[in-house]
């Protein structure tokens, strides 16, 4: 199986920050990242992935003032070329919107990484959702939701045709004849279209990778194509085997008519393991987190799950109540929450502690044969490619996957002891996309 390390600075629990072995700082503490970094390449991982969110969190300020979520960290992207440095063989993946960029910034930027790092780098394509993000980038209103997905597919499209700018022989660099590249290897993109237009070339040579990776986490029906029609990498948000496997087969069976091979797109779900020696060990480290939960913040962060929805005047321990239907309605998220509240009849407070702690994701906690047993179900009965582990806290959580579950999988043959191949696409077992101009040239 595919795992990928999701580094939330302090780890993905919500309250992770409270707990006594959690680096407070961690945020804006490089050595706590050089060190987490080295902890998952020593365990195998195959890729670190860094959120993003070009805001602060909108938040009521009780709510926001005791959480760590999106108010102070690293920009991931620099941040993961200094990890670079520091690693060798483990992904590197980063967030980065095609609502509040511009196609030529991205594509420097990743295939910059993409060279720093020997040909680790990834790009997770999102396109922004929060109102916070437009009104930094001179906008009173958000994209709507259809057209935030058309300006990704031609944003996309874009940054593909930028990486292609140069062949990958095109640099000579021969100091006998002074030629330092050949100019017919060189090509302007010369992009005209509804949302973009841009020239290129692009001033970086081709990735290693021919194109970093691209993953993406689209739930929605436009989440779905886009990943049908474009990712390596879905991170799936599904709580319960039975959904992951009808998203498993409704992604996959889509990729035929982009002429994609579903091996060649790894679907991947969320899961926040709480790993013990025993159930009870791992029952009591569960408890002691949701024990750090503040009402006020559980409130707020499913709020914010649900789109924004204003659940202030609801008493915790009353049901969700009918919500009006807005964008965010869309979102497969939102859908798996409100069905979620509804199939168990949860009150609010039991759904924040459900669903904030995790951030929505899949909790599995137990013994270490418990947590495998249960990834080795989702992973053997086509409900995943593989996870993307939430450590809980940092570093502790992710200290005792790595020392107790991941010697479990390699002892079931169900996870790699060392990595395949030098680059992130050679460990994923993708093919290194060729040129569209050496694919024009090849086209009769």
């Amino acid at each position: 199986m595919t795992l990928g390390l999701f580094f939330n600075h302090t780890g993905h629990h919500v309250a992770s920050w409270r707990h006594p072995d959690a680096q407070a700082d961690a945020g804006v503490n490089i050595r706590h990242y050089l060190d987490m970094a080295r902890t998952a390449e020593q365990s195998k991982f195959d890729f670190l992935f860094f959120a993003d969110q070009v805001a602060v969190r909108e938040a009521h300020p009780d709510a926001l003032s005791r959480s760590a979520q999106y108010t102070a960290h690293f920009e991931p992207l620099t941040l993961l070329s200094a990890l670079s440095v520091v690693t060798d063989r483990i992904g590197l993946v980063a967030t980065a919107s095609t609502s509040y960029n511009e196609p030529y910034h991205l594509a420097r930027k990743f295939a910059s990484l993409d060279h720093l790092s020997g040909g680790r780098a990834g790009w997770n394509v999102v396109t922004s959702t929060a109102h916070a993000e437009a009104q930094n980038f001179g906008r009173d209103q958000h994209y709507d939701h259809a057209e935030r997905y058309d300006r990704a597919h031609e944003f996309l499209d874009v940054v593909r045709g930028l990486w292609d700018s140069w062949d990958d022989d095109a640099f000579i660099r021969d100091k006998q004849s002074g030629a330092y590249f050949d100019p017919t290897k060189l090509h302007a993109l010369e992009h005209k279209g509804k949302h973009f237009k841009i020239r290129g070339p692009l001033n970086v040579p081709r990735p290693i990778q021919g194109h970093p990776v691209i993953v993406q986490a689209g739930s929605s029906e436009d989440g779905r194509e886009f990943a049908a029609a474009t990712a390596e990498i879905v991170f799936t948000a599904e709580m319960d085997l039975a959904s992951a496997q009808q998203y498993y087969r409704d992604v996959k069976g889509r990729m035929a008519r982009y002429g994609r091979r579903p091996e060649h797109l790894h679907v991947l779900t969320g899961i926040n393991p709480i790993v013990g020696r025993t159930e009870a060990e791992a029952n009591e480290k569960h408890e002691h987190m949701q024990s750090l939960i503040h009402p006020i913040v559980g409130r707020e962060i499913l709020s914010t799950m649900l789109g924004g929805a204003d659940l202030s005047s609801y008493s915790l321990d009353g049901p969700l109540p009918d919500l009006p239907q807005t964008d965010a309605s869309k979102s497969g998220l939102y859908q798996n929450i409100v069905k979620l509240a509804q199939r168990e009849k949860l009150t609010i407070r039991q759904l924040y502690l459900r669903l904030a702690g995790a951030r929505g994701k899949l909790t599995i906690k137990g013994s270490v044969e418990q947590v495998v047993d249960k990834m080795e179900e989702w992973f053997r009965q086509g409900g995943s490619d593989g996870f993307i582990v939430q450590p809980s806290h940092l570093p502790g959580s992710l200290d005792e996957f790595a020392t107790l579950a991941i010697p479990e999988l390699q002892r079931r043959g169900l996870f790699h002891r060392d990595y395949d191949g030098e680059t992130l696409r050679d460990g994923l077992g993708l093919p290194r996309p060729e040129s569209r101009y050496r694919l024009a040239r090849q086209t009769p």
